[in-house]
C-alpha cells in the first residue's frame, strides 16, 4: 500500500495542547459519505484530515491520502481460504496492526515488505475484540471473550512484533455470560501507562491496569446489564481521572435505560447521567480534544448525538448510522460504518 512507512511515522507522532474552553452549541453537523462497497467498517485509525486508515470486513484494509476520494484497498486472506473479518486496528511505528474476530484470531503486521501473521490463536470460543498501542508505541493491548473463566487479554512490548496472552491467575474472572463488544474498536481506552477496558453481558464492568495491562483490578458499574446485548459497548477518558461509558441494549435500541455514566475517580465508581433521555443505545463514544473533557459525541445505528457539559446532557444532531467516531481536532472527525466512511465537520454558526 502506498506511503505505508510514511503515514505510520505520521501517526506515532501526537501532539495536544489544551485552550479554554467555551461552550458550544451544536445543532447539526456535515457528513461528507465515502461509499466502501461490501465492507463494514468498526475499526479505523485517523491519521490527519485527509488521510485514515480503516480494517473492515471481508480482509480489508483501507487508507486514504487525499480526504477520501480516493482510496487503497488491500484484501488480506489466510491459507487461501479463510477471509479475515476485521473490527480492531491500530498504528505505531512498525506497521499497521488488525485483528481478526472469531477463530482462528489472526494478528497481521501489514507494512511495505510484507503482511505478517504475528499472533494467532485456535479455540472454538476465540472471538478478539479491540487493540490498540500505548502512548509509547511499544506496548500494546487486545483483549476478547472469554476461553476460560476470565477475559483474554494478549500483551505486546516489543512494538508488536509478538504478543503474548495472560494467564487466568492474572485476571479478574468473568462471570458466566460476561464479555466484550466489537462494535467500534473503543471498549478499550488508554491514558500513559493505564488501560481501561469495558464488558457487557450479564454484568457491565471495568477493568483497569496501571501498568500496560500486567496487573489488573475490576469495578462495578450501575450500566444496564443481565443478558448478551446489554452492558458497555464504548469508553472514552478525557485524563485519568475523568471518563465516560455508553452502551444500552443492541435488541432494544430505542432504549436509553441506564446506558450511559461517568466517573470522576478514575473509574473505580461510575454515576449514571441524563436516564431515560438522549442518546439511546450508542456503540461509540469521544470526547472531543481541547475542550477540556465537556464536548463528547456518542455514535451508533440510531444517530449521532453531542453533549457540551460532560455528558450529562445531549441532543441528536444527525439521524446517520454509523459505529465509530475519531477526531482529528475539535471541528473535523472521521465516521465508519456499513459500506461508508463518513466525515464530519462541526460548525457554530
Amino acid at each position: 500500500m502506498k506511503r505505508f512507512s510514511l503515514l505510520i511515522l505520521v501517526a506515532f507522532i501526537s501532539f495536544s495542547c489544551r485552550k479554554e474552553y467555551t461552550p458550544r452549541n451544536i445543532n447539526s453537523v456535515k457528513i461528507t459519505e465515502y461509499k466502501q462497497d461490501s465492507i463494514s467498517i468498526r475499526a479505523i485509525k485517523v491519521i490527519n484530515q485527509n488521510e485514515l486508515l480503516y480494517a473492515g470486513s471481508k480482509g480489508a484494509i483501507g487508507l486514504t491520502e487525499d480526504g477520501g476520494k480516493f482510496w487503497d484497498i488491500k484484501n488480506l486472506k489466510y491459507n487461501d481460504s479463510i477471509i479475515p473479518n476485521f473490527r480492531s486496528i491500530a498504528v505505531n511505528n512498525k506497521g499497521v496492526f488488525a485483528l481478526s474476530v472469531a477463530n482462528p484470531a489472526l494478528l497481521y503486521k501489514v507494512n511495505l515488505e510484507k503482511d505478517t501473521i504475528v499472533y494467532k490463536e485456535e479455540h472454538e470460543k476465540v472471538f478478539y475484540d479491540s487493540m490498540k498501542f500505548f502512548n509509547d508505541g511499544v506496548h500494546g493491548i487486545a483483549v476478547g471473550d472469554p476461553t476460560d473463566n476470565c477475559p483474554s487479554i494478549i500483551l505486546t512490548n516489543n512494538g508488536g512484533d509478538s504478543w503474548t496472552k495472560l494467564d487466568c491467575e492474572k485476571l479478574p474472572k468473568f462471570e458466566e455470560g460476561e464479555a466484550f463488544f466489537a462494535a467500534s474498536n473503543t471498549n478499550i481506552a488508554i491514558i500513559n501507562k493505564t488501560v481501561w477496558i469495558a464488558s457487557g453481558g450479564t454484568k457491565a464492568r471495568i477493568l483497569k491496569s496501571t501498568d500496560y495491562g500486567n496487573t489488573w483490578k475490576i469495578y462495578n458499574t450501575p450500566i444496564i446489564q443481565g443478558n448478551g446485548p446489554q452492558g458497555i459497548y464504548s469508553i472514552d477518558f478525557y485524563d485519568e481521572n475523568n471518563g465516560i461509558a455508553i452502551g444500552g441494549n443492541y435488541a432494544k435500541e430505542n432504549d436509553n435505560c441506564a446506558n450511559k455514566a461517568i466517573t470522576s475517580d478514575g473509574g473505580k465508581t461510575w454515576t449514571i447521567v441524563a436516564d431515560n433521555q438522549n442518546p439511546n443505545y450508542k456503540s461509540c463514544v469521544q470526547y472531543v480534544p481541547n475542550t477540556k473533557g465537556k464536548e463528547i459525541f456518542a455514535v451508533g445505528k440510531t444517530g449521532i448525538s453531542f453533549s457540551n457539559d460532560g455528558g450529562h446532557t445531549w441532543k441528536q444532531v444527525s439521524k446517520d448510522s454509523y459505529y465509530a467516531i475519531q477526531f482529528v481536532d475539535q471541528n473535523t472527525a472521521w465516521l465508519s460504518g456499513h459500506q461508508k466512511i463518513g466525515k464530519l465537520t462541526l460548525s457554530t454558526k
